[in-house]
């Protein structure tokens, strides 16, 4: 299995790379469920694996989106790792934070100003989803 200069290798990075972004939230979320929670499914003959299922993860939903949207932000912004790992290599690697970054290199800057416009528009796209996601379930 080949990790460097590919897509995979990318993904396994970065997920790597973000995972103390992730902990954060499902921590506090973790946190704040109550013990008797955990005492009522297990009281009712359910077993670990379906209390993790059906009574942990949805009662930190809201905790769960917040995570992944973060990490997934923090990763889109990310530069060190994507051109250690993934490089520049066209159509296999290439990501808008090092597009970014070969505009500038050639001033281009019409074109990085594109780019970074974009990743702004779909960062605000995604920040607003999750807010509407979780302004729903309060």
């Amino acid at each position: 299995v080949r990790l460097v200069f590919n897509f995979t290798g990318l993904v396994v990075a970065s997920c790597i790379y973000s995972l103390p972004f992730m902990f954060g939230p499902i921590y506090a979320g973790l946190n704040s469920l109550k013990k008797s929670l955990f005492e009522a499914s297990y009281s009712l003959g359910k077993n670990k694996l379906t209390t993790i299922f059906r009574v942990i993860l949805p009662s930190i939903r809201s905790n769960l989106l917040t995570s992944t949207v973060v990490s997934f932000a923090h990763t889109m912004g990310e530069f060190g790792v994507v051109l250690m790992i993934g490089g520049s290599v066209a159509g296999e690697s290439k990501v808008a934070s090092i597009a970014i970054f070969e505009a500038v290199e050639m001033l281009d800057y019409t074109k990085a100003h594109i780019y970074a416009l974009l990743m702004l528009i779909i960062s605000f796209f995604v920040l607003f989803v999750v807010y509407l996601l979780n302004s729903k379930k309060a």
